[in-house]
């Protein structure tokens, strides 16, 4: 034992981009073998895009725009989202099978390998489809950039790349932990269930909520910062608000205690054998 955690610490990021790069192939290549199946759920996650794509169109055909946020500002929220969610639908995807494997006492096999236990049951699986709901939200992201003027600039390019890690970062964490609480509650399916039905209001600026809504959706399940709090930098540079300053070295801080949180169950799982 002592030998495979010494192990683990010499093993650096190179060593672990090298296992993803053939994990990933070789399940992109058992996806691929099922053309059908990638086609219909892709074409499944476009179409349910575009009923939200819709839903705006139609509300603000009633309403020019709701708490001083016009129908190009809350689209480009819109797409934002979908752009810094898909790291969690292509990459993360296998936190649903995670209660599965524990209830099953599968997930007994991840603790025998010299390799860390977070990134060995996260690798096994690339959700392919999540690169419809990117390229969607690069499409939605793109028509508002056009309508709202903002000026294409090396800064603005680099910030809004960074702006979309950061976010990412947030819902990876929340679902993470959402994920991690089946090391102690049974059937804990529902847990994960209601953290990412939260997603859909990421969509919309925290600002338009009342205050209890704020707080929760700012510091109990942060997915203000999932879309409002980055985007607000690019939309308006003039009004950017200390979170948003703050939001990188939050993201960081929420993604590594969620982390944490989950090799804590999985160590405790490795303790008890349940």
């Amino acid at each position: 034992m002592n030998n495979e955690l010494a192990l683990k610490r010499k093993r650096g990021f190179g060593f672990y981009a090298r296992i993803y790069r053939k994990v990933i192939v070789q399940d992109l290549k058992s996806k691929m073998s099922y053309r059908a199946d990638f086609i219909i759920s892709t074409f499944g996650m476009i179409l349910t895009n575009v009923v939200g794509f819709m839903s705006f169109y139609i509300l603000f055909k009633n309403f020019p725009s709701i708490n001083g946020w016009n129908y190009h500002e809350m689209l480009f929220l819109y797409g934002f989202s979908l752009i810094a969610l898909t790291p969690l639908q292509c990459l993360f995807d296998n936190n649903w099978s995670l209660r599965y494997s524990v209830e099953s006492g599968d997930f007994i096999k991840y603790c025998f390998r010299p390799i860390n236990v977070f990134f060995y049951f996260i690798s096994e699986v690339f959700d392919v489809k999540g690169l419809g709901q990117f390229v969607f939200g690069i499409a939605v992201l793109a028509y508002s950039w056009l309508h709202l003027g903002i000026p294409v600039t090396v800064v603005t390019m680099i910030q809004l790349i960074l702006l979309l890690i950061t976010a990412s970062l947030f819902m990876i964490a929340i679902m993470n932990a959402a994920a991690a609480t089946c090391f102690w509650i049974v059937r804990s399916g529902y847990v994960m269930v209601v953290m990412f039905r939260f997603k859909d209001y990421a969509r919309y600026p925290v600002s338009i909520f009342d205050g209890i809504f704020k707080v929760i959706f700012t510091f109990v399940i942060p997915i203000a910062f999932i879309a409002y709090y980055p985007g607000i930098v690019i939309l308006r540079p003039d009004e950017i608000p200390l979170l948003s300053k703050l939001s990188p070295i939050i993201g960081i801080a929420f993604f590594y205690l969620s982390y944490k949180f989950w090799m804590l169950g999985a160590k405790r799982f490795d303790g008890t054998g349940s």
